[in-house]
């Protein structure tokens, strides 16, 4: 195969490589490994067409990124902070530069449509404008003469060597979740990202690069399980970052927790929406249609279930059984569409079958995303045939017991669960095992403040569907969605990859003399 080549600078759009295409690691500041390796085919999954192929890595190669890092990391680590945030502003400059070039890729890559890729990149850019406050970030206490002649203050100090492993969804914010603050802290930083769209990871290696990061400070293993249990069993490995499914998530955190690393494992969601009778069923509307089925369904932050308070359901249904008809789908790439396809054959199949069995349930399918709105063919987009394609799905009547409410589809599938009040929608909410994000529609103050103290779900919004927290506050669920003690990005990303030091000082003119055999006090 050939070698891969990334995107040429400064171009508008980046076009999709010949199937010949290898896409390889990153190790010590350059392109590594591929060649003669195993290999998995990445799709563009409006077409189905294999665009390129991902090399995977094995035991050797992860061992070369993590030597790599732990090479680089202690000089990087000496770099005062203010000159790491320098290079980390020119990367920022630089991927403003290749941002519209980098959202086209995401698209040919996972799907969404081009507008949702550059919100992913902005998003992104987003948390890398804070990684650049970092010489703020890190200043630590001081306290003059906590005893007679002794001063006492902290600092923060990177881990080391950390790593990442990040999920198809997001190729480049979650990314930008982990490695700006990793970096700016101090770390170097192994990145595994998904092996279904991994050519962003490159291209932000390259920037990296270009910005004048020093060889091993960040790298990149593609690859799979292989990588991830080599990552895992690196004793250089301090810590690691992860986002994707709760059982995935679940295992990361025991394997890294048992190895004594510190590990943050962002897990799977089945997020609720809550609409009271009192809310404007247009604005909840139009908040159901964009949080269910924006990107396919396929965000952790996507609504899946609606839980309709009272009389809301009789109200709201046919409208919205109406929009889901009417979506636009098609190729991201064309202005005009609002959802593209899955991002892969089996994700297509696996969510054909959460349909068939909420039928079997006795859920009441009010759309069906397998078939053409208006007639009983199997959807398909005219052109683009061997995509993997789904319409929106919509189901009513839908209980706490059946598999398509317990269970994360990571599709567009939206279920609809009727509640006779407030206390009820509460219960429902607080009753499911994840707890990543929420939302609540109504007009009523006091509900609003009700709902945001009782309800235990990690993010939580009042008429905002989406309540992805900013670069500064951070993100995280509860229960089943978090495993680890952190959650990502903002102040609590700085704590996760550093360390606190408590320095006590005194000098011998204030010693006084004779052995001390008390514990010491401020005396």
């Amino acid at each position: 195969m050939a070698v891969s080549t990334l995107p040429p600078r400064g171009t508008s759009a980046a076009p999709v490589a010949a199937p010949s295409e290898l896409v390889q690691h990153w190790i010590g500041g350059r392109i590594a490994g591929g060649a003669g390796t195993r290999a998995l085919p990445v799709f563009n999954p409006a077409t189905g067409a294999v665009t390129r192929q991902v090399a995977l890595a094995g035991a050797e190669d992860v061992r070369a990124a993590v030597a790599s890092a732990q090479a680089a990391w202690p000089a990087w680590a000496d770099t005062p902070p203010v000159r790491r945030a320098r290079i980390l502003a020119r990367f920022l400059e630089l991927l403003n530069e290749e941002r519209d070039a980098l959202a086209a890729l995401i698209t040919s890559e996972h799907g969404k449509v081009f507008s949702d890729a550059q919100g992913e990149v902005a998003r992104g850019i987003e948390i890398l404008e804070f990684a650049c406050g970092i010489p703020q970030l890190l200043k630590g206490d001081f306290t003059e003469q906590v005893s007679g002649g002794i001063d006492n203050w902290t600092l923060r100090q990177p881990l080391g060597v950390v790593a990442g492993i990040t999920p198809f969804n997001f190729p480049c914010m979650v990314p930008c979740w982990m490695f700006p603050l990793a970096i700016a802290c101090g770390n170097a930083f192994v990145l595994k990202p998904s092996e279904r769209d991994p050519s962003a990871s490159l291209v932000m290696a390259r920037l990296l690069a270009e910005a004048g990061l020093p060889p091993g400070v960040f790298s990149v293993v593609q690859g799979d399980k292989v990588a991830v249990d080599a990552l895992l069993s690196a004793p250089e490995v301090r810590a690691v970052s992860f986002v994707g499914s709760s059982p995935v998530a679940h295992y990361i955190y025991q394997r890294g927790a048992e190895a004594g690393k510190r590990v943050q494992a962002l897990g799977g969601a089945k997020n609720h929406m809550v609409v009271m009778p009192d809310a404007d069923l247009e604005q909840a509307l139009d908040a159901l249609i964009g949080a269910a089925y924006g990107s396919a369904g396929e965000r952790c932050m996507a609504i899946s279930v609606a839980v309709l308070v009272g009389d809301t359901a009789d109200r709201i249904m046919p409208k919205l059984a109406e929009r889901a008809r009417r979506l636009r789908i098609g190729n991201g790439m064309q202005p005009e569409v609002e959802m593209g396809p899955v991002i892969t054959r089996a994700a297509l199949e696996r969510i054909r079958g959460y349909i068939e069995d909420g039928v079997e349930s006795g859920a009441q399918l009010l759309v069906d995303g397998r078939r053409q709105p208006h007639g009983d063919t199997p959807f398909s987009v005219s052109g683009h045939e061997n995509g993997f394609w789904l319409g929106a799905t919509l189901f009513d009547h839908v209980t706490a017991g059946m598999r398509i409410y317990r269970e994360e589809i990571f599709g567009p599938v939206l279920s609809c669960v009727r509640v006779p009040d407030f206390a009820s929608a509460v219960e429902l909410v607080n009753a499911h095992p994840l707890g990543n994000g929420v939302a609540c529609y109504t007009r009523d103050g006091n509900v609003a403040r009700e709902f945001g103290r009782r309800i235990q779900i990690g993010m939580v919004g009042i008429n905002v569907p989406i309540p992805v927290p900013m670069a500064w506050h951070g993100f995280g669920g509860w229960k089943g969605s978090l495993f680890g003690d952190t959650h990502a990005y903002g102040e609590e990303g700085v704590r996760f990859y550093t360390r606190q030091k408590s320095i006590m000082q005194r000098w011998p003119e204030s010693t006084p003399k004779g052995a001390e055999f008390a514990m010491p006090t401020a005396k």
